[in-house]
């Protein structure tokens, strides 16, 4: 089996991305209203990725788009805090190892960028996500912080870089 590529994200990628995410979502009942499934951005990450400060990780094996994840300015959150964003994997993909290694490129990512710390807003459905966010270092939140406008969204960590 050849290996996985984690590579920036292209214009191409857009519709494969998209697929994954909303794909992903369905899977586990997480489609809700207020929720990346019906953020017109998912459609076009490539171009929601170009602002400073913002890099989307696209993984790859033969060719074949398996997921992806980044790290975003999320308006409204302090300067020195940057939120991790859009991290979906093909079912596939999963259990490989191939989402912690996207994690640590985007934490990487952050650190050499400035960040201090990095926030996420996740939801209960994703269970798996939520062990592998511990795992990190990511503590759970009272409440969100920011505006990513995801209201769907009903548990927010936070770790410090």
């Amino acid at each position: 089996m050849s290996p996985f590529i984690i590579r920036n994200i292209r214009p191409a990628d857009n519709p494969f991305l998209s697929r994954i995410v909303k794909d992903t979502l369905a899977e586990f009942g997480a489609n809700h209203p207020g929720t990346v499934y019906y953020d017109a951005t998912t459609d076009a990450l490539f171009e929601l990725f170009q602002k400073k400060g913002a890099a989307y990780f696209v993984a790859e094996r033969a060719g074949e788009i398996l997921g992806g994840g980044g790290i975003y300015p999320t308006r409204g959150l302090p300067a020195d805090t940057c939120e991790l964003v859009k991290m979906y994997l093909l079912p596939q993909a999963r259990g490989t190892g191939l989402g912690r290694t996207l994690i640590e490129k985007s934490l990487e990512f952050a650190k050499e960028t400035g960040y201090k710390k990095v926030y996420l807003e996740t939801m209960p459905e994703l269970k798996q996500a939520l062990n592998v966010y511990a795992r990190f270092g990511f503590d759970y939140l009272k409440g969100p912080m920011g505006n990513s406008g995801h209201t769907g969204c009903s548990l927010w960590m936070l770790k410090q870089l």
